[in-house]
């Protein structure tokens, strides 16, 4: 495929976002209901943020009994470790955001993406990921960016360019992961197992590409993923019923 080709895919995959948000005008209660979700999630992880910001200079004081007596290099070392908790907790909660949004936002996002099927005509799948399984699958996400983001600051240590390069990919890794995330509810509803979502994703890169970027993107904005999120996910549903349109 021609760097053009490539270019209209994402492209294509993207413009499936901006699609979902057609949705509001439709059904604009159900939409707003799934604003709730990473609304919610954005306001637990703020207050923890918030909490441990008032809270850091006890930790670390009690972390470290044993400077107590070093004078100036004592407020050196727990000024730094402090810097290393909260930069620590803020780089947990950026990595975690994604997966507990979606457990959280199970139910309100399968009632978005079973409208979505009503209104594309043709039979509305029966099955649903369940509680657990949407636990266990957000569990899984959470674990797959904390290893992501571990790596990239390997990356990001190398001379000159680690940083660009450790930003660049994991923005691209992250919003793969969020796309075939949005992509599984409505086909695993479908019976799709893991080898079978991979066939009906395949030679579909690009597209599948462009839907998680925006989305992705969307969360580096404040109260971003909180109107996207509804968007993406009515858009995902519809890109997925594409995907199984072209198997053979």
């Amino acid at each position: 495929m021609t760097g053009t080709g490539a270019d209209s895919g994402v492209l294509q995959g993207a413009a499936y976002v901006a699609r979902g948000f057609g949705m509001w005008r439709r059904r604009p209660g159900l939409m707003l209901l799934g604003m709730l979700p990473a609304l919610l999630v954005l306001l637990l992880v703020g207050a923890a943020l918030v909490t441990l910001l008032f809270l850091v200079d006890d930790l670390v004081t009690w972390l470290t009994p044993f400077a107590d007596g070093w004078g100036t290099w004592r407020d050196v070392l727990r000024v730094g470790l402090a810097v290393l908790v909260v930069g620590g907790a803020v780089f947990l909660a950026s990595v975690t955001f994604t997966g507990l949004t979606l457990a959280v936002g199970d139910p309100f996002y399968e009632r978005i993406w079973r409208a979505t099927e009503e209104e594309l005509g043709g039979p509305v799948p029966e099955g649903g990921l369940g509680l657990w399984r949407g636990l266990r699958d957000a569990a899984v996400l959470a674990a797959y960016g904390l290893a992501v983001g571990a790596t990239l600051l390997v990356v990001g240590m190398l001379p000159l360019v680690g940083a660009v390069v450790g930003a660049t990919l994991g923005f691209a890794v992250s919003a793969r992961l969020l796309a075939g995330e949005l992509l599984g509810r409505p086909l695993e509803a479908r019976g799709l197992d893991r080898t079978a979502r991979r066939q009906a994703l395949r030679g579909h890169g690009r597209s599948v590409l462009g839907l998680g970027l925006v989305t992705q993107a969307a969360f580096l904005v404040p109260l971003g993923a909180v109107l996207v999120m509804p968007a993406a996910v009515v858009g995902a549903t519809m890109l997925a019923r594409e995907l199984l349109e072209d198997q053979p």
